[in-house]
């Protein structure tokens, strides 16, 4: 009477429990498989971890840039470049540019500004490479998982429990399959036929 009163309660459980694991095998998947499509498709990525372009893209996002001839660059242009040595930052910097001016030597200087600040980046500079990755689109939030992968602890718990879920369940199924090839077996059921034979 037990057996087949859990079994109608373990089926929904282990259909909900699929479910859910392969919704997010999916969602993990086709997440990845966007991610390095906008790679193929020439964009490069960053992830915003300053709050100086807040109003325009949140801390967390992520920024999608494609390499524009530095020639072409324009005032508006949000830019994600190095400021130079004596700036005393040594991250990128995603900023937009607030200016742009033409020195004796022919080349571009430019300023940037966040934002989110209110005044302009007290620093001027060149751009030395022939292109520049300039800001085509974000996405809200989704960089918070990079951010959040950075850190060694959380990058073990994000990997570690997700694998060891899939690992347990993997083994659950195992076992459930052999318990049932056991029972499946015509020779598990010989020594009750013997007996009742004997019996008469």
């Amino acid at each position: 009477m037990s057996a087949s009163h859990l079994a109608p309660r373990r089926r929904p459980l282990r259909r909900i429990g699929g479910w859910t694991l392969n919704f997010v095998l999916v969602v993990v998947t086709l997440a990845g498989l966007g991610y390095l499509a906008t790679g193929l498709l020439g964009y490069e990525r960053y992830v915003i971890t300053g709050g100086s372009m807040s109003g325009t893209f949140e801390r967390g996002s992520i920024a999608f840039e494609q390499r524009t001839p530095v020639q072409d660059l324009a005032v508006g242009d949000i830019i994600t470049y190095q400021p130079p040595a004596d700036s005393g930052v040594t991250t990128l910097v995603t900023h937009r540019i607030i200016g742009i001016s033409r020195l004796e030597s022919g080349a571009r200087e430019f300023q940037t500004q966040g934002d989110a600040n209110p005044g302009p980046d007290p620093w001027k500079f060149q751009l030395v490479s022939g292109d520049q990755p300039v800001v085509q689109h974000s996405v809200p939030m989704a960089g918070w998982i990079f951010i959040g992968l950075a850190d060694h602890q959380t990058r073990v718990i994000a990997i570690g429990i997700p694998a060891g879920l899939v690992a347990l369940w993997s083994l659950v199924e195992i076992g459930r399959a052999l318990r049932r090839d056991d029972e499946d077996e015509p020779g598990a059921e010989m020594p009750s036929a013997v007996a009742l034979a004997g019996a008469r």
